[in-house]
């Protein structure tokens, strides 16, 4: 068995396994033992395609999947499918790069793993022997849900059921979702923020596997969000393009180390970056970039993580995130002791904060600096880096983008740093505009138009037209019927033909 339980060392499962089932049956997550000691020669990698590279990182992370078959997968995943072969771009701004990873077909970096999952869900599947239909479960903070639907969308034998906080994506976000075609699709606002609906879907799982909620049904539960290790593999990806792109650019030599900063809510895309680099990719400091929620700058700063705070709806509101899932995989990665793990979940559950040893407090500041950035920032940062360098950022970016410089001047001994842009400025039309110094209307779908006229950025083509497709999805429930919600979408026949 290749993975284990965050929480407990006697839940083991397979990739294949850990995939399928997305989160452990002890509500931890699946992770392996260490990635450090992995048969990986990351030097390899530098000069080959980015499927090639894919192919060769996910065999190492997802023992089980060989290959061969892992090159037929990335071909259905991503060929056709992204707006340039090269799926993650590094392009040069100032001093610094910039990583694209919104060029794939919902203009987020979500589709980098949510083209991927349904692959190896579907190959998963044929591994364990698995005839169940499977019903996906996932919480989205604005991307997620999108990527993920269009990933899964009329996949045979499996059904998506995507929850986000009513009221807290912005208006392009929402139309992307709510007009998502397929036949088993299912869209859902939560009244409440993100953490609800995320603390939501955890619970669903827990009390299915309780209390045998789907036993007889033919049908079981996955997860589409990073706690599936299936989801977070493909992310790793591209921090091996981006260090491959700086040593193409003789911006370094191979061996030179590089600071990645990256825009972070759920610390899903960040981990990625770690685990990239306990596969011997020299990575020097991830930059854990927040936005006004700012519980992980605080954490790496004292060690303690208390989510008992003001949730701010912010102009990047796929950061809005009090509860970081991906950060008990960093924990017992760098611990090794499921046991705290577990101990420190549970207070997290209970009194909604811990706090951690010191010395594993000073091994994580020895790799991750924390830094913060509130809509003010954002804003100001949109407008510089489009003044000073022409180019045109969303909020997430512009939050990484302004925490990198801040760090650059607290670290004068940084690394060249990369900074992930993880969605198009055209999914956050009004914050984009402001901070081009314009009065923002409130019609976010003529402010995209009044923003390609501007800048002569072009709007992505599946953003164009948006809020003309039809609606179809509208429903709107209470955080604590999320449970029945899902029960009663599972019996429904539509979405297993």
């Amino acid at each position: 068995m290749d993975y284990r339980s965050t929480r407990n060392e006697k839940l083991r499962a397979t990739a294949a396994e850990a995939i399928l089932q997305g989160l452990a049956g002890d509500g931890g997550l699946y992770s392996m033992d260490s990635l450090s000691g992995l048969d990986f020669d990351w030097r390899s990698v530098l000069d080959c395609d980015t499927l090639t590279t894919a192919r060769e990182v996910l065999a190492a992370l997802l023992p089980g999947f060989g290959k061969e078959e892992l090159e037929e997968l990335l071909h259905d995943a991503y060929d056709g499918k992204f707006e340039t072969d090269e799926l993650t771009p590094t392009v040069e701004v100032g001093d610094d790069a910039v990583l694209e990873l919104f060029r794939g077909p919902t203009s987020a970096f979500k589709d980098v793993a949510l083209r991927m999952l349904p692959q190896l869900m579907r190959r998963a599947r044929e591994k364990c022997g698995v005839d169940d239909q499977i019903m996906i479960l996932t919480a989205t903070s604005g991307d997620t849900g999108k990527a993920a639907m269009e990933g899964f969308r009329d996949v045979p034998g499996t059904g998506i059921i995507v929850f986000y906080p009513h009221g807290g994506v912005s208006a392009v976000q929402q139309a992307q979702m709510a007009t998502q075609e397929g036949g088993n699709v299912y869209v859902c606002a939560v009244e409440g923020n993100f953490d609800d609906a995320q603390t939501g879907v955890k619970n669903i799982f827990a009390a299915v596997e309780a209390n045998d909620l789907l036993k007889d049904s033919g049908v079981r539960l996955s997860s589409a969000n990073s706690i599936n290790i299936g989801r977070l593999a493909p992310q790793v990806v591209y921090y091996f393009r981006a260090y491959a792109a700086l040593v193409k650019a003789g911006r370094i030599a191979v061996g030179d180390k590089v600071d990645f900063s990256v825009p972070t809510g759920n610390f899903g895309d960040i981990l990625a970056g770690y685990f990239a680099r306990e596969m011997g990719l020299p990575v020097g400091r991830l930059i854990c970039a927040s936005n006004a929620n700012n519980v992980l700058t605080e954490f790496l700063a004292t060690g303690r993580y208390d989510r008992n705070r003001p949730f701010y709806k912010t102009a990047s509101p796929s950061m809005d995130i009090l509860v970081s899932s991906n950060l008990e995989r960093l924990l017992f990665l760098m611990s090794g002791d499921g046991d705290l793990v577990a101990k420190l979940m549970a207070e997290l559950k209970e009194t909604g904060a811990y706090e951690v040893p010191a010395e594993l407090r000073a091994r994580i500041g020895g790799i991750f600096w924390g830094g913060c950035c509130d809509d003010a920032g954002t804003k100001a940062a949109i407008g510089k880096l489009y003044r000073d360098h022409g180019y045109l950022a969303d909020t997430h970016t512009a939050v990484a983008w302004q925490v990198a410089q801040e760090y650059k001047v607290a670290c004068p001994d940084h690394n060249p740093v990369v900074i992930l842009s993880t969605a198009s400025p055209y999914k956050f039309p009004v914050a984009v505009w402001e901070g081009l110094g314009e009065v923002a209307g409130e019609d976010e779908f003529a402010l995209m138009a009044d923003l390609c006229e501007k800048t002569g950025v072009a709007i992505p083509k599946n953003l164009q037209g948006l809020q003309e497709k039809e609606v179809r999805h509208r429903d709107v429930i209470k955080k604590e019927d999320m449970l029945s919600y899902v029960l009663g979408k599972v019996k429904e026949d539509a979405w297993k033909k």
